[in-house]
C-alpha cells in the first residue's frame, strides 16, 4: 500500500472540460512496481483545493484487467480470481456514465450512478489509496471493499468476499487490511452523519452537452512523472498536460 496524497499543492488545477486519466495500479507486488491495470479517460467537472470531480462518459474506451485466457475477471470463481495470470484489454464503459468525487487525502472516492433517463440510482464509496496527482491525471490503488449508499440514506457493505479473498491471495497484508477497514468505518460514519458529498445536490448535476468523450491515448500506461522529471522540451513533446475537451 502506498501513501500518496492527492492534494493539488503546487500542481496545476485543471479546468472544467479538461481531459485526464483516472488510473489504478495492480495490487500486491506488481502494484508496488507501479503497473497500471485500469485506465479511464475522464472529463474534469471541478478541480479545487477541496475537491476533484470528473465525469466518465458512457461508451468511453478504457483499459481493464482480464484473465490471460480471456475470461472476464468477475466470471472467474472467487477462489482463483486473484491467482490466475492476467492481461489488460481495451473495452468500453457500458451503461450510463459515472460522476466521481474525490477529496484530498481521503482513502476513498464517491461515485454517482444513474439509470437511463437520468434517474438517480445510488452513490458508491470506492475504498482506495488516496490519489496521486501527476500531469496526465490521478493514480490510485483499489482496496476491494466498498459501500453502496441509496437515496433513502440506507447503505450496505459490498464486495466483502473479494476483500477477504484478496487477503488470502496475498494482495493485502494484515496491516493493510486493518487500515482499509478503518477507512471503511470512517466512511460509514460520514454516511450516518449525512456529510459531504451526500448532503450536496450532485445527483442533479448534468454534463455539459458540448463535451466530447475523451479518447484513450496510446501511452495510457506511461509513468506518472511530475513535470520536473523531464526536460521542458521533452515534456512539451511527449506529455501535453491538459488537453481540452473542445
Amino acid at each position: 500500500m502506498t501513501t500518496g496524497i492527492d492534494s493539488p499543492g503546487d500542481a496545476h488545477l485543471r479546468r472544467p472540460g479538461d481531459h485526464i486519466l483516472w488510473r489504478y495500479r495492480a495490487n500486491g507486488p506488481e502494484g508496488a512496481g507501479g503497473r497500471i491495470h485500469i485506465c479511464r479517460p475522464v472529463t474534469v467537472v471541478q478541480d479545487t483545493e477541496d475537491l476533484l470531480a470528473v465525469w466518465l462518459a458512457p461508451g468511453t474506451e478504457c483499459i481493464k484487467p482480464e484473465l490471460a485466457d480471456g475470461t472476464p475477471v468477475h466470471d472467474e470463481p472467487l477462489a482463483t480470481r486473484y491467482t490466475k495470470p492476467r492481461a489488460t484489454v481495451r473495452s468500453r464503459w457500458f451503461g450510463a456514465g459515472v460522476l466521481k468525487l474525490a477529496r484530498p487525502g481521503e482513502p476513498w472516492s464517491v461515485w454517482l450512478f444513474w439509470d437511463r433517463g437520468w434517474r438517480f440510482k445510488n452513490w458508491y464509496v470506492n475504498l482506495e489509496e488516496p490519489r496521486t496527482r501527476w500531469p496526465g491525471g490521478v493514480d490510485s490503488e483499489d482496496h476491494f471493499l466498498d459501500i453502496a449508499v441509496y437515496p433513502d440514506r440506507s447503505w450496505e457493505w459490498r464486495d466483502e468476499d473479494e476483500f477477504a479473498q484478496a487477503q488470502q491471495a496475498g494482495l493485502l497484508d494484515a496491516g493493510q487490511a486493518e487500515r482499509v477497514r478503518a477507512a471503511g468505518r470512517e466512511a460509514a460514519g460520514l454516511i450516518r452523519a449525512w456529510g459531504r458529498p451526500f448532503s450536496e445536490d450532485w445527483a442533479a448535476w448534468r454534463p455539459d452537452p458540448r463535451w466530447r468523450t475523451p479518447p484513450l491515448p496510446s501511452d495510457w500506461d506511461r509513468p506518472a512523472e511530475r513535470p520536473a522529471d523531464r526536460p521542458a522540451s521533452e515534456r512539451a513533446r511527449r506529455l501535453p498536460p491538459h488537453p481540452r475537451a473542445s
